[in-house]
């Protein structure tokens, strides 16, 4: 049981790291297409 609620929390955390990359990936992509439609706006 022990090992099982170790494997989940490694689960977890192992997830919420992945999630914070993918908002942090998301972000930067959605900042760089804003900078080319406004530098195209110019």
């Amino acid at each position: 049981m022990q090992t099982l609620q170790h494997s989940y929390h490694g689960l977890s955390l192992v997830f919420t790291l992945n999630w914070d990359r993918l908002i942090n990936i998301v972000t930067l992509v959605v900042a760089l297409l804003a900078g080319a439609y406004v530098g195209s706006l110019l």
